[in-house]
């Protein structure tokens, strides 16, 4: 049996977003264009530019799952033919997804010294308003002022919610940074994928960037990218499937196809060299696992073996010194520690998700079982997300 970890930093919980979070600070001529709720067919529904949008199937959150619900799935321990099943009894929505001072609470009973909190709800509405972006921004400059209205962005030392920021405006994306650096941000998210822009999406390398990564460089914050509608849905169309992103209903296909956001969003900022001109700059790689490090390994070698008049160092080096990974349980941690190295994993426990663990402590088990050490286990546990929530000095 493990022993618990005396201290922890989970670098992945989330809130369940009020029913307002994009909506209070936003001005009602642009509500239309941005978020709103209506009735349809006696069902209180979501509008995200005028339309209905089903990234969640219930964005009220009330009932919700109950955390871990489908942790035996996730495990690949059973199959599951019908999923709406598969989740169980709901439970009405508890103060603790809502409110910093609940959670903190919880956060007591489950033995967490700190946590990044992530949105639900969020990390799925930029896709969703891409083809305007006007309204993207708007609505994210009014999610961010909710979020720190009900959360703050660093409640009593312990809880950072991050604000959310897009590069489909850099003027916009360096005001927005000023804002939450200016409320006490110490981390932010990002969406993994390309830069929408009407007139041609960009990388995250992009030269038009660089006052955005300059100025992130120079605060010394951590930016992570949490999965999300990553905007992929057009693979999914190309091979005949409904492009339209839910989760927890991903056809089989898209998660058997091999391009992946957050593989190919690290590759952009290598191969466009960000990391040597901003060599401050701190990425950490959230709810997207780790199965996508080790092709990306290969794929770098390579290019290092063909090319490598154009990189200033092995660009597996410069992975490893500016990428923080948070696997999933079920992954292969032993292989991830040799390949990145023990000092850029976090653990990260997608509570209170159904496909996150109710016990987020429980995660040293599978660090045990990969032949961690005590040492390992307090650095994943701990010690290396902890230095991600403090700024660099």
């Amino acid at each position: 049996m493990s022993t618990r970890p005396s201290r922890a930093f989970d670098a992945d919980n989330h809130y369940y977003e009020a029913e307002d979070a994009f909506i209070r600070h936003v001005e009602p001529k642009m509500r239309n264009r941005c978020m709103r709720w209506a009735e349809i067919d006696g069902k209180k529904r979501l509008l995200v530019g005028g339309k209905i949008n089903r990234f969640i199937p219930n964005p009220t959150f009330d009932p919700c799952a109950k955390p871990g619900a489908l942790i035996d799935y996730f495990r690949g321990k059973t199959s599951i033919s019908n999923l709406h099943s598969a989740f169980g009894e709901l439970d009405p929505i508890s103060p603790a997804y809502r409110d910093p001072a609940a959670r903190l609470a919880v956060m007591d009973e489950q033995g967490l010294d700190g946590t990044f909190l992530f949105p639900t709800l969020g990390v799925g509405m930029e896709s969703a308003l891409a083809h305007d972006r006007p309204a993207m921004l708007t609505a994210f400059r009014a999610f961010n002022r909710w979020l720190l209205d009900d959360w703050t962005y660093d409640y009593q030392g312990r809880i950072f919610a991050t604000p959310h920021l897009t590069l489909a405006d850099v003027d916009w994306a360096v005001e927005e940074l000023e804002f939450v650096l200016a409320h006490g941000a110490r981390a932010i998210n990002m969406r993994p994928g390309p830069i929408s822009d009407p007139n041609g999406n960009r990388s995250f390398g992009h030269p038009s960037h660089d006052p955005f990564w300059a100025r992130v460089n120079e605060a010394g914050i951590t930016v992570a990218f949490h999965a999300g509608d990553a905007g992929y849905g057009f693979m999914l169309e190309q091979w005949g499937v409904n492009p339209e992103f839910q989760a927890f209903r991903i056809p089989a296909l898209f998660q058997l196809l091999t391009m992946s956001p957050i593989s190919d969003t690290v590759a952009s900022f290598i191969a466009d060299g960000v990391f040597h001109r901003f060599p401050r700059l701190r990425l950490a790689t959230i709810e997207n696992g780790a199965d996508w490090v080790h092709p990306l390994m290969g794929k770098l070698k390579k290019v290092w073996q063909m090319r490598g008049p154009m990189f200033p160092e092995d660009p597996r080096d410069t992975f490893r010194r500016h990428v923080w990974v948070a696997p999933f349980y079920e992954d292969d941690l032993e292989g991830l520690k040799s390949m990145i190295g023990i000092d850029r994993i976090v653990f990260g426990s997608d509570y209170p998700h159904a496909e996150g663990l109710s016990d987020p402590l429980s995660y040293v088990e599978d660090l045990t079982a990969a032949g961690y050490s005590a040492d390992d286990i307090d650095k994943v546990m701990y010690a290396n997300a902890a230095a991600l929530a403090r700024p660099l000095a």
